[in-house]
């Protein structure tokens, strides 16, 4: 496990016990010129299973590629966190700060503005500053592989999903899968029904916390009671409510993850069809590696992760390889294909411009 570091730099040990927790740093002892990548997680905290652990892995895989690279991250507690602990990292000179999620972009956008000649990045946002690197990711394009394929395994015709906040890069997983469901029922003169989001509206249900499993537990009892025997949580750590209680559930209802592989992340691997893969680890890694080398990172265009650069994808059926019936994988296949080459085209407003 990587040990808690106690900084040194004068009135920041305060500011760091103020914001959670204190920096924890995975350093490289070698000799010579480091450098530093600092991270800022959302409120889910580094065992998120989902988008802050993705991007630690990101870190990771970047200074197991390039020796010189040092990495380290603080968790914050609260939104108040945000602002003082990407402040402490500018204070402590670290040469690349990374924010981890949406909800940082107001408070990114604050501190990089005022200190202009510091590089910063940020996960799933884009706040038009010229020394912020934005990493989005389309994942409306691979949520709606996800709709049609749960709409092709339900047997109730209801699929469910839910969301931790009502904010764009949760909001997008939610109207491609309602659009894949969509897509489904006009491909196959099917009515498979949505619960939990109507894309027409914007409207549908949420925990409103990303850490509280209870929370994504209540919400995904309440779907399953409605009819739904497939559901999509996205809503990082609280969405382990949901899994748990499908694993405990003896069948009666199975789901889809997403972010990272939740084979791989997390304990439910049984109930977990699929994952919308969000891949955060290697837009991550190849931003600080080229920071790292001297290259100039251009916040227009940024990095947009999408399914014809493998930015986002189906994560593999795992325990459900045998279940999902062949010409189903076929026709997700085909959907993907054509979505990459813009065949089809998946729409969000919650899209990055």
């Amino acid at each position: 496990m990587r040990i808690a570091s106690v900084l040194a730099v004068g009135g920041l040990v305060l500011s760091a016990a103020a914001c959670g927790e204190a920096p924890e740093d995975d350093n490289n002892a070698g000799g010579g010129e480091k450098y530093s990548a600092c991270m800022v997680t959302d409120v889910g905290g580094i065992d998120d299973k989902s988008f802050n652990t993705s991007a630690w892995n990101g870190l990771q895989a970047a200074k197991a590629e390039n020796g010189k690279i040092d990495i380290k991250y603080v968790a914050s507690k609260a939104e108040a966190d945000y602002e003082p602990n990407l402040t402490q990292y500018v204070n402590q000179d670290c040469d690349f700060i990374l924010a981890v999620g949406g909800l940082m972009a107001d408070a990114t956008k604050k501190i990089a503005e005022a200190n202009p000649t510091q590089q910063f990045g940020i996960v799933d946002a884009d706040p038009g500053v010229k020394n912020v690197y934005p990493m989005q990711f389309d994942t409306a394009q691979a949520a709606f592989l996800a709709g049609y394929l749960a709409a092709g395994l339900s047997k109730t015709g209801k699929v469910g999903t839910y969301g931790g906040m009502k904010i764009p890069p949760v909001t997008i997983f939610m109207d491609g899968y309602a659009d894949g469901v969509a897509h489904y029922n006009q491909a196959k003169g099917k009515n498979v029904q949505v619960l939990g989001w109507d894309k027409a509206t914007q409207n549908g249900s949420f925990t409103n916390d990303f850490v509280k499993q209870d929370e994504g537990k209540k919400v995904s009892d309440a779907l399953v009671a409605q009819g739904a025997d497939i559901i999509m949580p996205v809503a990082g750590g609280a969405g382990l409510g949901t899994t748990s209680a499908a694993q405990a559930s003896g069948g009666k209802y199975n789901t889809i993850w997403v972010d990272v592989d939740g084979c791989v992340s997390t304990p439910n691997c049984p109930v977990i069809i699929t994952t919308v893969v969000k891949n955060i680890p290697d837009a991550v890694k190849e931003a600080v590696i080229k920071a790292a080398n001297g290259e100039q990172l251009e916040p227009n265009p940024g990095y947009l992760g999408t399914l014809a650069n493998n930015g986002v994808s189906l994560a593999p059926y795992h325990e459900f390889e045998n279940k999902v019936p062949a010409d189903l994988k076929a026709e997700v296949d085909k959907l993907k294909a054509d979505i990459a080459a813009g065949t089809i085209r998946v729409t969000s407003a919650a899209q990055p411009k």
